[in-house]
């Protein structure tokens, strides 16, 4: 990569990593709070919410915004059109939402449903006006503006959720919370972004850009659709609060390896969109993306999977411990996201819209099968066949994206097996400490303090471990992390001083 665009690159991974790391600690520390305040089954009623709104986003965004960041010169007809068809799209998903939803209530046997689903949903139409706002910064790779605005919202975001909690209102906490995220995020992507829409349709520009996106569309309602299914199928044939329990387990698996995985496809996106006809530097570019980015991922994934059932205790309570055994499974699956992502984002850059939906079509179909294990099995054959479906849905990726630049799977495994070699080993040792104590200390003779220190052991075992084969066999992700890092340390001491 040239200069100018690494030093894009970095920065916009700085400034984004900044901004997921800022909104999901401090939405993290609220989860905290609201967990032991809340039950598992207020948490498994969103949970049945968000299947639907899930869904009815994909239609409102419709793939315009990957449209919007791959094309060079997008216009001002580009940019209305889009905002045009983002709103009268929420409005009409809106009207479908509000008219099926004595229908889901009485599906899932929860008459709440209806007035929880209703209002729930005018935050989609809420949403859609700041969708536009939001692409032109990702555009400009413009992610300080949006961690500012996320600081704001959150906080905010948080203080209603908790405030109502506290007084009781139970479920309701967190329909307002996330009410209120939405509107202050568009409130300020308008204040901050300085553009102001006109209500100007051009069929040339909705053309162009369909013509790119319906596929993506079609894509994301497809992988949308089944991921919703996972919480369907759990809500129907499972008590609410056991998808209360998966919910949370998901949310935590989200810590690094999700968060991990927007930041990379926030940057990587348009960062190779504009490298797309270089195919060297786009290889370059690519690979330093992959190595890096797994290199973070493996640690940070098998770690969470080691200490998830203490850290689950001592945040929210032994009421949880069910989420903890999901989150186990679940980080083994969730840890090749980023691999899902930056394969993809590849089809996308080279303008294969098309094949990017016939992979999810296929993939989809062999996602049917941990689907089947827990409509007839169990909620933990399902999880455990996710694992195996995630290593196929990767093969898949990596073969198609793969040949566009010559960089094959074999080659991207054999260059992040030692980063899951390490990741895995630290892992062990970081796992080691609460196994030996469940086995020295029978159930009635365990306390939170105690899971306190086991998770403390087992944090500074983890690290260590890692930092110290991370430095015997001078990874170089390990290494040139290490020193961007420093570079950016003395960048801001230089300034202060």
């Amino acid at each position: 990569m040239s200069d100018s665009i690494k030093e894009k690159a970095i920065g916009g991974v700085g400034w984004s990593a900044l901004d997921n790391v800022l909104s999901y600690g401090m939405t993290f520390t609220i989860g905290i709070i609201l967990a032991r305040l809340l039950s598992p089954d207020d948490y498994g009623l969103i949970g049945l919410v968000g299947i639907f709104t899930a869904i009815c986003n994909c239609f409102i965004n419709a793939g315009f915004s990957s449209a919007l960041i791959r094309k060079k010169n997008a216009t001002l007809d580009d940019y209305n059109t889009v905002f045009i068809c983002n709103l009268v799209m929420s409005v009409v998903m809106y009207g479908i939402v509000y008219l099926l939803a004595p229908v889901v209530a009485s599906y899932f046997a929860r008459p709440e449903l209806t007035t929880l689903t209703r209002v729930s949903s005018l935050g989609m139409i809420v949403g859609a006006l700041g969708l536009v706002q939001s692409t032109r910064l990702t555009k400009r790779i413009d992610f300080k503006t949006q961690t500012k605005i996320t600081i704001i919202s959150t906080i905010i975001q948080g203080c209603v959720g908790i405030s109502l909690a506290f007084l009781g209102y139970g479920v309701w906490a967190l329909v307002w919370q996330g009410l209120t995220a939405i509107f202050l995020r568009t409130i300020l992507l308008w204040g901050f972004n300085h553009w102001v829409p006109k209500l100007h349709f051009s069929l040339k520009s909705f053309k162009e850009l369909f013509g790119f996106s319906s596929k993506l569309l079609v894509s994301s309602l497809i992988d949308n659709v089944w991921g919703q299914l996972y919480q369907a199928v759990i809500g129907k044939f499972y008590a609410p609060a056991t998808l209360g329990q998966y919910t949370r387990a998901i949310g935590y698996s989200s810590l690094f390896s999700s968060n991990l995985t927007s930041v990379i496809q926030r940057v990587s996106y348009p960062v190779l969109s504009e490298l797309q006809e270089d195919k060297e530097r786009l290889k370059a570019g690519y690979k330093k993306i992959i190595k890096t980015t797994m290199f973070l991922t493996f640690f940070s994934s098998l770690i969470l999977a080691a200490i998830s059932k203490s850290m689950i205790i001592v945040l929210i309570g032994e009421k949880w411990t069910q989420a903890a055994y999901f989150l186990q499974i679940i980080c083994f699956s969730s840890m090749l996201f980023p691999l899902h992502v930056i394969n993809l984002n590849m089809l996308q850059v080279q303008g294969r819209s098309d094949l990017f939906l016939r992979l999810e079509i296929i993939k989809k179909m062999i996602a049917i099968g941990p689907l089947l294990l827990g409509i007839f099995v169990g909620i933990y054959w399902m999880l455990i066949g996710s694992v195996f479906v995630s290593l196929i849905c990767y093969y898949l990726n990596a073969y198609y994206s793969g040949t566009y630049v010559n960089y094959n799977m074999y080659e991207q495994v054999r260059d992040i097996f030692p980063s899951f070699a390490v990741g895995l080993t630290a892992a062990v040792f970081a796992w080691m400490p609460v196994v030996i104590y469940e086995l020295l200390f029978d159930i009635a003779n365990r306390s939170t303090l105690e899971y306190v220190l086991v998770l403390c052991t087992q944090l500074l075992m983890g690290f260590s471990i890692f930092i110290l084969l991370c430095r015997y066999y001078q990874l170089s992700e390990y290494v040139e992390i290490k020193d961007i890092l420093k570079s950016k340390l003395k960048n801001v001491f230089r300034r202060r001083n």
